[in-house]
């Protein structure tokens, strides 16, 4: 798929006929990306193929995490960290190696790089007909699975670099946000959904179980121009430098509106919220994280990539996230994203050009 970068959504949701059996107007995944396909003329699949091994990771992990509690997955493996000094649990194990598993098979795809893996590697022996590198963070929220609270799944897709050799992997993957080719997220919660863009708006689709396929049930989806909740860790706000303590203090006084105070703690489920219901999601630096927490290539960037493609803004606090050039995989980075109108403010109280 020869995706370039559109802005903006079409005027009317695709309609493509499907089987009788999942009833008139439904439109899977699938589908949706054949659709998306035929806006770029000599499209060969190869892309399409890419994402299916991606929906078909979601569902296996998916699977697991229905059955937490009731199979051996819950817990940490005994003294096993992965490169950030994390402690992995076992769904994190699982899920980073279904996702590997479904992805290194997919001929299209040449380099891979995890939260759970110290480098970025090569696939298929070097194959030099790879296109696509895919950068993924396979469960974000691990620390709240034996709670049974939401996690989530964050992917963004590059391709290679013109130029760029099968000795030298690193360079597939340290591209900006803004040379992202597509880039979404799974949430696994009440429901299990697929949130994805590849520069032509955000989608989102529902995962049937009855029939084993994800639904389109949001298309289009824009985020509120303005919102009614903030999202940020306040118990850590002592720690964040000052201009953010004054910013939330704006935001618990009334200046801009009547807010509530929303936080789950897994980026995900906490930036879903936003995208449906607007407001914002704050991510600071902290006294401990000076330079912010989040990873950019696999946490930040897909987020801010869906934020600016559903009518949002994302920043570091100081700049757009999606222009930050990258210079080792696992670089960390503030955020802060969510509706226009907040954004707009927040950008005016510190100090930063509109």
């Amino acid at each position: 798929m020869n995706q370039g970068k559109s802005s903006g959504a079409p005027s009317v949701a695709p309609r493509v006929i499907v089987p009788d059996s999942l009833g008139p107007g439904v439109l899977t995944i699938q589908q949706h990306i054949l659709h998306e396909q035929q806006r770029f003329p000599g499209a060969s699949g190869e892309f399409s193929w890419l994402l299916s091994g991606i929906t078909l990771a979601a569902k296996m992990i998916q699977a697991k995490v229905r059955r937490a509690g009731l199979t051996d997955i819950l817990g940490a493996p005994s003294g096993e960290v992965n490169v950030q000094g994390e402690v992995q649990q076992k769904l994190d194990v699982y899920s980073n190696e279904v996702l590997i598993h479904c992805l290194k098979v997919r001929e299209s795809v040449g380099v891979l790089a995890s939260e759970e893996n110290e480098e970025a590697v090569l696939v298929h022996q070097g194959c030099e007909n790879a296109k696509y590198a895919v950068v993924f963070d396979p469960l974000d929220g691990s620390s709240n699975i034996d709670v049974n609270v939401s996690v989530g799944t964050t992917f963004s897709v590059l391709r290679r670099p013109a130029g760029a050799s099968l000795d030298d992997p690193e360079r597939w993957v340290l591209q900006a946000g803004t040379e992202q080719v597509a880039a979404g997220y799974v949430v696994y919660g009440s429901s299990t959904m697929l949130v994805y863009s590849v520069g032509n708006g955000v989608h989102g689709f529902t995962l049937d179980p009855a029939v084993g396929a994800f639904i389109l049930s949001h298309p289009n989806m824009r985020m509120p121009p303005k919102g009614a909740y903030y999202s940020v860790n306040e118990a850590k706000a002592s720690g964040f430098p000052e201009p953010y303590q004054r910013y939330l203090q704006r935001l618990r006084s009334g200046a801009l509106g009547d807010y509530s105070s929303r936080y789950i703690g897994s980026m995900v489920a906490d930036f879903h919220r936003t995208l449906l219901r607007g407001g914002l999601f704050l991510y600071p630096p902290t006294a401990s994280h000076l330079s912010g927490k989040l990873r950019l290539l696999y946490e930040a960037n897909p987020i801010a990539f869906l934020a600016e493609q559903a009518g949002g803004i994302a920043l570091d606090g100081e700049r757009r996230v999606l222009e930050i050039c990258p210079d080792n995989v696992h670089q960390r980075t503030p955020l802060v994203t969510g509706s226009i109108e907040e954004m707009y403010d927040f950008m005016k109280f510190m100090g930063l050009r509109l």
